[in-house]
């Protein structure tokens, strides 16, 4: 093969990767957007963001006027009765349940709630994201079930389906955000 030949090979091969990179790029942008960063940063706590935004993916998609069926509102789907405890133990003055739509006050009162989850489960976070989905009571009472919870402070089974889901889902989630590089904001 002669010199050019090579040359515009390599040339058309390195053509193709960049615009491969590029639509691959893209396609992550699309399908897993990352908005409200900054907020997401201010009120992370101890979480890293990458998990932050992972679960407002797994919740709402961003969409911060989500309700699902259960009534969990805003980008990090919490419910009111739950998002009027964790107003009432950040002293949150004048908190009502329609600031859940709002990004700031949502974003705020998740994160706290997840730490909050977090400290209570010592720091395990499987278990505070099952809580986070299928509630406390629920994991609580599977950790003080043989058939869940071989030595109560951790499960080997997740009973509810849609909470095994739900962690697939996030921490799936996350290693996308944190592989992507317009996420290593994070």
């Amino acid at each position: 093969m002669g010199y050019r030949i090579v040359k515009k090979r390599i040339a058309f091969i390195f053509i193709l990767l960049t615009l491969i990179f590029i639509a691959g790029f893209m396609i992550v942008q699309t399908r897993y957007p990352v908005k409200y960063l900054s907020t997401v940063k201010k009120h992370a706590g101890q979480l890293e963001p990458s998990l932050i935004c992972a679960v407002i993916h797994a919740e709402s998609k961003f969409k911060p006027e989500a309700r699902s069926p259960k009534d969990a509102c805003g980008l990090m789907q919490v419910t009111e009765s739950t998002a009027v405890w964790i107003a009432e133990l950040m002293a949150l003055d004048g908190y009502t349940n329609a600031a859940l739509f709002d990004p700031d006050v949502n974003i705020s009162i998740g994160c706290f709630y997840l730490n909050w989850l977090m400290d209570y489960y010592n720091g395990d976070l499987n278990l505070a994201l099952c809580a986070y989905n299928a509630g406390q009571g629920n994991v609580d009472r599977w950790l003080s079930d043989g058939r869940y919870s071989t030595d109560g402070r951790r499960l080997s089974v997740i009973p509810f389906p849609e909470t095994r889901e739900y962690i697939r889902r996030v921490e799936q989630n996350k290693k996308i955000l944190q592989r992507d590089s317009a996420c290593s904001r994070f």
